[in-house]
């Protein structure tokens, strides 16, 4: 159990439920703070196969630090075609959740780019596709802390849920409490896609099911919906995502 309070300890700093010591900027860090990013602690790393019809058709290495100034989400992912399509992602994040910084590029085939920045107290999304190409901006009247939800990077849920679990759930008794059947909304932005969404987190409890690589595990169960679709996630005890779905897409992410 003590992972498992290392992990919500972290969850509550993401969120600002507890006390973060020293100032944070916002915006884009310094050089010399993003030098110093990942000299934190790795919270969690590994990486996600994502299954269409039960054929293997990508996979998303990712890891998430802990830092001095809040934490950094970055993520590779994969087709298994040859050769590969490729994107990367960073995601910074101060101690109180907030976007300090989100940046996509698309590697191969094409090459382009985004990145979303803070612009006083609401979000600038600025991308480029091609090197010819003019770079275009779009505004976004939505809070800092609104959450980044961008296609082909799974870890993102991940982070996502963890802010659920500290915004909504509880300790008690040495145990952590959520509420059964009970939607709580975040904003989101998916950036890949210039648009945002209200997006309902709901904790369904425990569940058994059949991982490729673990068996059968009884894992938490939680849902996100918004009016683009639903996906169902399952987390072990130590509140890691062991697998995602996406309900009536024939799409599923497992962690390897």
């Amino acid at each position: 159990m003590k992972s498992s309070y290392r992990l919500l300890a972290f969850m509550m700093a993401l969120v600002g439920c507890i006390a973060a010591s020293g100032s944070l900027a916002s915006g884009a860090p310094t050089p010399k703070e993003k030098e110093k990013e990942h000299e934190g602690k790795m919270v969690d790393s590994g990486s996600f196969g994502v299954y269409q019809k039960g054929h293997r058709v990508g996979t998303e290495t990712f890891s998430i630090y802990q830092t001095s100034n809040g934490s950094v989400i970055q993520s590779e992912f994969k087709t298994e075609n040859t050769p590969p399509d490729v994107q990367t992602s960073e995601m910074q994040l101060t101690a109180s959740g907030d976007i300090r910084r989100y940046e996509w590029k698309e590697l191969s085939p094409e090459q382009a780019e985004s990145v979303v920045l803070p612009n006083d107290d609401f979000l600038t999304q600025r991308w480029k596709i091609g090197p010819q190409e003019k770079e275009q901006e779009q505004p976004y009247l939505l809070p800092l802390s609104t959450s980044i939800l961008d296609n082909y990077f799974f870890v993102h849920r991940e982070v996502l849920v963890w802010r659920y679990l500290a915004a909504a759930c509880k300790q008690e008794k040495g145990q952590v409490q959520c509420p059964l059947k009970q939607r709580t909304r975040f904003e989101t932005i998916n950036p890949h896609e210039h648009s945002s969404a209200n997006l309902g987190v709901e904790f369904l409890g425990r569940e058994k099911v059949t991982l490729l690589q673990g068996g059968q595990q009884d894992l938490l169960k939680l849902e996100l919906k918004n009016d683009a679709g639903t996906w169902q996630l399952w987390l072990d005890d130590q509140w890691k995502v062991m697998k995602m779905s996406i309900v009536g897409e024939n799409t599923e992410v497992e962690r390897d």
